[in-house]
């Protein structure tokens, strides 16, 4: 079957951008999964998928449903703006997130084992590290009874530090790369103003010149970029330069801005819980399943994107070729029919790591483990360093709230009596 059309309309009014949904998203995406599953977004054109088991079908069939659209732009960009992007040769062929094709498994293996298991296991001295560094100066600014920033001034930094110690990069400042990461999010999966969108693309176009003098360049021993200069696609030929350039853009923008939104979502929601807060500093378990939970619950990457190869149907609803989709991978989370009490936070639920929001199968995010131990580690050391640490309250949150991103841009504090 199909559903009407105005249906959801009865229900809740739904703006995928809307400051309102972005706050509170949840009585829409409960509105979905119970009304209208596969729902058709007159607004977007992608069809709203926001059931479980509907998301992970999709996900785990990446023939009928590819991947060629997981990088598109959301608002379409003015000339001027593309007149930048062209001049420094800005292009993202298939690579990882929107690849389809046999050079996907290869180029996945190649990142995977820069973000493998014992990999993360010995960077966490560093993550402890780079942590205490941060928290220094923002517990002598609340010890003289000033207020601090968790989100810009820790949250942000530290998975920015991190990689670029991981991954060998000395010639830039955090903030420079912070702030290309964040440009280029807001760029391709907002819905910025035509005026927004110049200087978005001026970033964007620094970015990716800076990223092909990474790649053209000699590498360091041992570097990400050595092995991707190394790689040979299936074909025997190796790797051309626009791939490998698109293969750092989205390694470099996912291992930094969407771990820096799920710290700052974690550290957000646990100072707003002072219990949470004790036993994080208390409990190395507790952060961890602590984190998940917040993973399933209220993920930094809200939606991904699909598109049908050729017909389908889901929920009884038939999708044509070509369809494009948009997977609720934060509503997943909250699917009554998986997580009992989904609204309730309860560290080390049975099944927690089942939800949906590193996605699965051949895509699933590569860097999973990376961003669960920062974002555990930076909450424990904050919790330490900052026991009396109180959230400051007297204004709403400001929220990130892009297509596929959210999280809040501020977590503001001070010392607490």
């Amino acid at each position: 079957m199909t559903h009407g059309p105005g249906l959801l309309e009865h229900l809740v009014s739904l703006d995928l951008f809307d400051t309102r949904f972005v706050a509170d998203p949840f009585p829409a995406l409960a509105a979905l999964r119970r009304d209208a599953p596969v729902h058709h977004d007159p607004v977007t054109g992608l069809w709203l998928v926001s059931r479980y088991r509907d998301v992970r079908q999709v996900l785990l069939d990446p023939v009928t449903y590819v991947p060629d659209n997981a990088q598109h732009v959301v608002t379409r960009l003015p000339v001027p703006a593309l007149r930048v992007l062209a001049r420094a040769g800005f292009a993202l062929p298939p690579a990882l997130a929107n690849n389809g094709g046999p050079s996907h498994a290869g180029l996945r293996r190649l990142v995977t084992r820069f973000f493998n298991a014992e990999r993360v296991a010995a960077a966490v001295p560093l993550i402890e590290e780079t942590a205490r560094k941060l928290l220094t100066g923002i517990r002598e600014r609340l010890d003289r009874g000033e207020a601090g920033d968790l989100g810009t001034e820790y949250a942000r930094l530290l998975p920015c530090q991190v990689m670029m110690a991981l991954l060998g990069i000395e010639n830039v400042p955090p903030t420079a790369l912070s702030e290309w990461s964040d440009a280029a999010l807001e760029l391709f999966y907002g819905r910025p103003s035509a005026e927004r969108q110049l200087p978005l693309a001026e970033l964007v176009a620094d970015f990716y010149r800076w990223l092909r003098g990474q790649v053209t360049s000699a590498a360091p021993q041992g570097s990400l970029v050595e092995a991707l200069h190394g790689h040979q696609l299936p074909d025997g030929t190796r790797l051309d330069t626009p791939t490998a350039v698109a293969v750092c853009f989205f390694v470099f923008i996912a291992g930094q801005s969407t771990t820096g939104q799920l710290i700052s979502t974690v550290l957000r929601t646990t100072l707003s819980d002072p219990r949470a807060w004790s036993r994080a500093a208390a409990e190395e378990s507790f952060g961890q399943a602590w984190v998940e939970e917040i993973l399933r619950r209220e993920p930094p990457v809200t939606t991904w994107r699909r598109a049908t190869a050729h017909p389908a149907e889901l929920s009884g609803t038939r999708l044509p070729a070509g369809a494009g989709l948009l997977l609720m991978l934060m509503g997943t989370g909250s699917d009554p029919a998986v997580f009992p009490e989904p609204e309730r936070l309860c560290p080390h639920r049975r099944n927690t790591r089942h939800h949906l929001s590193f996605g699965a199968g051949r895509h699933r995010c590569p860097g999973a483990s990376l961003a669960r131990t920062e974002a555990a580690v930076a909450l424990r050391a904050a919790a330490q360093w900052l026991p009396q640490a109180k959230l400051l309250t007297d204004e709403e949150p400001a929220m990130l709230g892009l297509l596929s991103f959210r999280a809040p841009l501020r977590v503001p504090v001070h010392r607490g009596c």
